[in-house]
C-alpha cells in the first residue's frame, strides 16, 4: 500500500473517531447540564417553600399565644353572646329542620325575635327592633377589636420574633422532615446534609454527619428573610451522592462509549499493524538488498575457482611461469572453494536460525561452561584480525564466579557478532580499540564488549535488536551485512536466562552488556 493512500486512510479514520467522540461527549455534556439545573431548580423551589412553612408555622403559632393571652382578659358579655348564639342554633337546627331548611335565608332580626320569644312576647315592634340594633351594634365592636388584636398580634411580631433566639424558632427535629417532604414533592428523594448558620457563619444547627466537600455544591436558602440583614439566618444543604445520581442518568450511554472505546482499539491495532507491516516490508526489501550484495562475493569466487578448474590451458600457463605448481594451484583453488562454501553455508545457517527462533523452537543445547574460557578462546581468534586493521584487543578477566549454563556454539557465536561489528563498524580516522570484560555484579557474572568505532545515534539504539533492521546508509553499502546478528544475539541471551543492553555515542564508541546468572 502506498504511503499516500495510508495517509489517507489513517486521516478518514481519525476523522470519524475525531466526530463521533466529539457527538458522544456534546451529548453527555447536553444531557448532564439539563439534570443539574432540573435538579438545583427543583432544591430550590424545596428550600423556598421550606422557608415559607417555617414562617407559617412561626406567625401561626404567635397568633395562638396571642389569642390565648387576650382571651382571657376578654369581658364576659361577649362570651355569653357567643354561648348565647351557639346554643340558639343549635336549637333551630333541631325544631323543623324541614321548615327552615325551605327558607334560603333569615334576618338578624328574625333570629333575635325568635331567642327573646319567650321574655318579651308583650313587648312591642319597637323594642325589638332597638333590641336587634344593639346586638349589630355589639358584633361591629367585636370585629373592630378582633381585628386590632390580629394588627397588634403581627406588630408585637415584627418587633419581637427577631429577637427570639433560633431554637425557639424552629424545631430542629421536625426540620429534616420539613426538608424532605419538601424534596419529596419535587421528586427528589436523595439523602442529604444540613446546618444553619448566623451573618458571622457561625453555626446555629447541623446534621451529625454534616460536611462540605465541594463549596459550589452546597444549596443555600436565607430563613425568615424579613429579619433585619444582621440577624438573618441561612440553611444550606448539600447531598453527598448527587454524582452518583448525574451518571445513573447517563448510564444508558455506556454501550454506546463501549462500543466506541473498542472500535478506537480495534482501529489503533490495525494502524500499528499495518505501519508495522510497511516497516517490515522496508526492512525486508533492505535485507534482499544486502542478501545479493553478499552472495555476490562467495558465488563469483567459486565461479572463478570452477573456470581455473576447468581450464587447463590457465593451469599449464601457470605451471610453465613457474609461479605455481600443479599441486599448489589445485590446493589453492581447492582452499577458495572450500573458504567460499563456508560462507555461503554460513549465510543461509543465519537465517535458518531466524526462522526456527520466530518458529518459538529451542535451538540451544545448554551444558557447564566457563565463561572466562569462552571469552578468552574467542579474543584469541580475533586478536590477529584486529591487528591486521591496526588496532588492538585487550582482555580483562575480572569476574571470580565464572561458571555458567550456555550453548557453547550459539554463546560462542553471540561472542563473535559483537567482535565482529566492532571491527565492522570501526572509526578509520583512529586505531581500533577494543576491550572485552568480565565480572561479577550481584548474583550475576557480566560479559562487556567495548570499541573507540563510529557509535550508534540514540534514536537507533532502539531498534538495533529487531530483525532486518540497519542503520540506513541510503545505497552504499560499504559494511556487509542482514540485520540479523544482533537480532540473533538478543534471543540466544534471553534465551539463557540473560539481558543484553547497548551504550552508545555517536563517534565515541559502543559497549554492549551481557548478564548472565552464575552457577554458585
Amino acid at each position: 500500500m502506498r504511503r499516500s493512500a495510508i495517509g489517507l486512510l489513517v486521516g478518514v479514520m481519525i476523522f470519524a473517531f475525531v466526530g463521533l467522540l466529539f457527538l458522544q461527549v456534546n451529548y453527555i455534556h447536553e444531557i448532564v447540564t439539563n439534570q443539574n439545573e432540573q435538579f438545583e431548580d427543583a432544591v430550590k423551589r424545596s428550600l423556598f417553600q421550606v422557608s415559607h412553612s417555617l414562617e407559617l408555622d412561626e406567625t401561626s403559632q404567635l397568633l395562638k399565644d396571642q389569642i390565648i393571652r387576650f382571651g382571657k382578659k376578654g369581658n364576659k358579655s361577649n362570651s355569653t353572646i357567643d354561648n348565647i348564639l351557639v346554643k340558639n342554633q343549635r336549637q333551630l337546627l333541631m325544631k323543623g329542620s324541614d321548615k327552615w331548611a325551605s327558607q334560603p335565608d333569615f334576618s338578624m332580626e328574625d333570629s333575635i325575635s325568635i331567642q327573646y320569644s319567650g321574655t318579651i312576647r308583650g313587648a312591642g315592634k319597637s323594642s325589638l327592633k332597638s333590641l336587634s340594633q344593639s346586638m349589630q351594634e355589639s358584633l361591629y365592636e367585636r370585629y373592630y377589636n378582633s381585628e386590632n388584636l390580629l394588627s397588634e398580634v403581627m406588630m408585637r411580631q415584627m418587633l419581637k420574633s427577631d429577637e427570639r433566639p433560633i431554637e425557639e424558632r424552629i424545631d430542629f427535629k421536625q426540620l429534616k422532615t420539613q426538608i424532605e417532604t419538601a424534596l419529596a414533592n419535587n421528586t427528589i428523594a436523595l439523602p442529604f446534609q444540613y446546618e444553619i448558620i448566623d451573618n458571622n457563619r457561625n453555626i446555629a444547627f447541623k446534621s451529625s454527619d454534616f460536611e462540605i466537600v465541594d463549596p459550589k455544591k452546597v444549596f443555600s436558602q436565607i430563613l425568615f428573610p424579613i429579619d433585619p440583614a444582621s440577624k438573618l439566618y441561612t440553611l444550606r444543604v448539600v447531598f453527598p451522592t448527587k454524582s452518583q445520581m448525574m451518571l445513573s442518568s447517563i448510564k444508558f450511554i455506556i454501550p454506546s462509549i463501549i462500543f466506541s472505546a473498542l472500535l478506537l482499539v480495534v482501529f489503533t491495532i490495525t494502524l500499528y499493524i499495518i505501519l508495522k507491516q510497511k516497516h517490515l516490508s522496508e526492512m525486508k526489501k533492505d535485507f534482499v538488498s544486502n542478501m545479493t550484495h553478499e552472495l555476490k562475493t562467495p558465488v563469483a569466487g567459486i565461479s572463478i575457482a570452477g573456470q581455473m578448474l576447468s581450464d587447463e590451458s590457465l593451469i599449464t600457463t601457470l605451471e610453465q611461469s613457474g609461479s605455481l605448481s600443479k599441486s599448489a594451484s589445485f590446493n589453492k583453488i581447492t582452499r577458495t572453494i572450500t573458504d567460499e562454501t563456508k560462507r555461503l553455508q554460513f549465510l543461509i545457517d543465519k537465517v535458518l536460525q531466524m526462522s526456527l527462533m520466530e518458529d518459538g523452537r529451542s535451538i540451544t543445547k545448554i551444558k557447564e561452561l566457563d565463561a572466562n574460557d569462552i571469552l578468552l578462546n574467542v579474543a584469541q581468534v580475533f586478536d590477529i584480525q584486529v591487528e591486521k586493521c591496526g588496532g588492538s584487543l585487550e582482555l580483562e578477566l575480572e569476574a571470580v564466579e565464572s561458571m555458567i549454563y550456555v550453548d557453547e556454539m550459539h554463546f560462542t557465536n553471540v561472542l563473535f557478532n559483537l567482535m565482529e561489528n566492532a571491527v565492522k563498524y570501526r572509526n578509520p580516522d583512529i586505531p581500533l580499540l577494543l576491550v572485552a570484560r568480565t565480572e561479577n555484579v550481584d548474583d550475576k557474572i557480566c560479559i562487556s564488549i567495548r570499541d573507540n568505532g563510529t557509535g550508534i545515534k540514540k534514536d537507533n539504539l532502539k531498534k538495533i535488536f529487531d530483525r532486518f533492521y540497519r542503520v540506513h546508509t541510503g545505497n552504499v553499502h560499504n559494511v556487509k551485512g542482514f540485520g540479523l546478528g544482533l537480532a540473533y544475539v538478543k534471543k540466544i541471551v534471553e534465551e539463557l536466562n540473560g539481558t543484553i543492553k547497548a551504550e552508545s555515542e555517536w563517534n565515541v564508541g559502543t559497549k554492549f552488556i551481557i548478564s548472565l546468572p552464575y552457577i554458585r
